[in-house]
């Protein structure tokens, strides 16, 4: 179990971030204890965090956020991916047939991840990939955010709006921590949670923070004119044999 956290700034006062984001991470430090990393860049007004629990290389070169090897993704990452060996055969093989390579730091599923996504795409990485996961994506080309969560939402993702930013983390404390947050309830999850006994996806128990659905994900872009681009939610299945 990690923990991962993140802030998309679309206002000109990135004063706060930084510390707003070791502030959100801190919070979920007990789903990783071997580690705390966070990346900021306000050019591009992406902020994320990540604490570890090392399961898959033990080294630092496991560790996140993690650049992919072209430099255009980066990645916080909870979960593990149960095909990443094949995964990283397939990447394997491609480079050969392009004659090329490239250096890998380490043997974690995070880097065969991040690295699948830079070599072949968004799509073909959820078509290929076999886990349980929730995934935050940055990509600094096009400057677009992405949120994943696993065929059956094994591994939780919250995300909402305060103010100009755009936040998400692995469990809602991430977001309550912001010094800006307003704990509003949201009254149609309380009675979700009074006819259930749990408050469905994509409902949580707050006012404008939502939960990712299983087998979904989110895209939001942040261009040079910072214009908030919210796109639908995409899905995907199992395999049909």
């Amino acid at each position: 179990m990690c923990g991962i956290a993140g802030i998309l700034n679309f206002s000109e006062n990135h004063n706060n971030n930084k510390i707003f984001i070791e502030k959100i991470t801190n919070t979920i430090k007990h789903r990783g204890p071997d580690d705390f990393n966070i990346y900021t860049n306000q050019q591009q007004g992406i902020y994320l965090g990540h604490t570890r629990l090392s399961i898959i290389d033990l080294s630092n070169n496991g560790s996140q956020p993690m650049l992919s090897f072209n430099k255009r993704y980066i990645i916080v990452f909870n979960g593990e991916i149960y095909n990443h060996k094949k995964l990283r055969k397939n990447v394997y093989e491609y480079l050969i047939e392009k004659n090329t390579h490239i250096s890998w730091k380490g043997h974690s599923d995070t880097e065969t991840l991040v690295n699948y996504f830079a070599i072949f795409g968004i799509d073909k990485t959820l078509e290929d990939v076999e886990g349980m996961f929730s995934i935050a994506l940055w990509d600094f080309k096009e400057k677009d955010l992405y949120l994943f969560r696993d065929l059956f939402g094994e591994k939780p993702l919250y995300y909402g709006w305060i103010n100009n930013n755009f936040i998400f983390g692995s469990e809602l404390k991430s977001i309550t921590a912001h010094p800006s947050f307003i704990k509003n309830i949201d009254e149609n999850a309380k009675k979700l949670y009074l006819n259930l006994n749990y408050i469905p996806a994509p409902f949580s128990i707050y006012r404008n923070v939502s939960k990712l659905p299983p087998a979904s994900y989110l895209k939001i872009s942040n261009k040079n004119d910072r214009t908030k681009q919210l796109i639908n939610l995409k899905n995907w299945s199992i395999k049909k044999n």
